[in-house]
């Protein structure tokens, strides 16, 4: 298990989550864009991968 590994994945996903809410502000209530639909799904992808080789890092798999 990398340390230094690990703080780049926890430093991303921390830069995710902050751009994760930005996007949030920015769906309006009513009638949804697709284009900031996609931006959000896209985030929300990359720091679930993220978090899922995280895990494996600290578990030693």
């Amino acid at each position: 298990m990398s340390l230094n590994e690990i703080n780049k994945i926890q430093t991303r996903m921390a830069e995710l989550e902050e751009l994760i809410e930005e996007t949030k502000k920015r769906l309006p209530a009513h009638s949804v864009k697709p284009p900031v639909m996609m931006d959000l799904l896209e985030l929300e992808d990359e720091y679930d991968v993220l978090l899922k080789k995280l895990n494996e890092l600290k578990s030693g798999k």
